[in-house]
């Protein structure tokens, strides 16, 4: 099967040393696809079947050279903040970042978002997943520490998170200075004096600025902005979309727009 069973060959101290923990097979295979972060070692759990899924996760990480060893039930829980990870984690590697500039190169006409002030690691995944569902170029983030929740963010993701080409900003303003410079026009995400996603023309280089829901987007980016969207609803309704969902709206809508236009292979 591939895999050490040697008791010794990871004790608990080595692995509670670890700097990240990714969960369940989709995280860890995205990760050793994307070449996102080093993945150290991957445990298993001592008695779980090798199925179809499982072996072609050995596979991958014997040709990358990644070790691989069967642990108690307890070992696996010790490190996991979930009980989806179906006995399989990695310990990992802090996440690799583009630079800004690499998001963008050699694209005609790029469309890269930024969460901007998302808390919440299950949303932060969740978010993501759609962006890289739906063919959005890049995404940036703000300076944080995900460490802890990498194994969140991994689930919520289905592993899009390790796959999705992602850079850092110091702040929003920085990467709309940056992104603008290039020909990217500035778009936020708003509830008031905006027009809708339906109406506005999202099918050329855009820079999209999606904010948390609790903080939402600062008044100098708004006042920066070449376009502030928002998404009509159905019926009168006074609380926002959560960010999640608002950003997988607004994410096929461009993906709509650039199909109908001819333009969705065109990145």
């Amino acid at each position: 099967m591939g895999e050490s069973a040697e008791a010794g060959a990871v004790g608990e101290g080595a692995v509670a040393g670890a700097p990240a923990v990714l969960e369940g097979q989709i995280s860890i295979e995205a990760a050793l696809q994307a070449g996102s972060r080093e993945v150290h070692r991957i445990l298993i759990r001592r008695d779980k079947p090798e199925d179809a899924a499982l072996s072609r996760l050995l596979q991958r990480a014997r040709a990358k050279g990644v070790p691989v060893q069967r642990v108690s039930q307890a070992t696996i829980a010790e490190h996991a903040t979930g009980q989806s990870h179906g006995g399989v984690i990695a310990l990992v590697g802090p996440r690799r970042f583009l630079a800004l500039e690499d998001l963008v190169a050699r694209k005609v006409r790029p469309c890269v978002v930024m969460l901007d002030g998302v808390e919440d690691p299950f949303n932060f995944g969740d978010a993501t997943r759609s962006l890289y569902a739906a063919g959005i170029d890049g995404l940036v983030v703000r300076p944080r520490n995900w460490t802890s929740a990498a194994g969140i963010v991994g689930r919520a993701s289905a592993g899009a998170s390790e796959l999705m080409p992602m850079a850092v900003a110091e702040t929003a303003l920085d990467a709309a200075a940056f992104f603008r410079a290039r020909g990217l026009a500035l778009a936020c995400a708003v509830k008031r004096r905006a027009i809708s996603i339906y109406e506005a023309d999202l099918s050329g280089a855009l820079f999209l600025v999606i904010g948390g829901e609790k903080r939402g987007i600062s008044r100098a980016l708004v006042d920066q902005a070449d376009l502030l969207l928002q998404i009509p609803y159905g019926r009168p309704f006074a609380a926002s979309l959560g960010t999640a969902a608002a950003t997988a709206v607004m994410a096929f809508e461009i993906q709509r727009q650039r199909r109908l236009r001819g333009l969705a292979g065109e990145r």
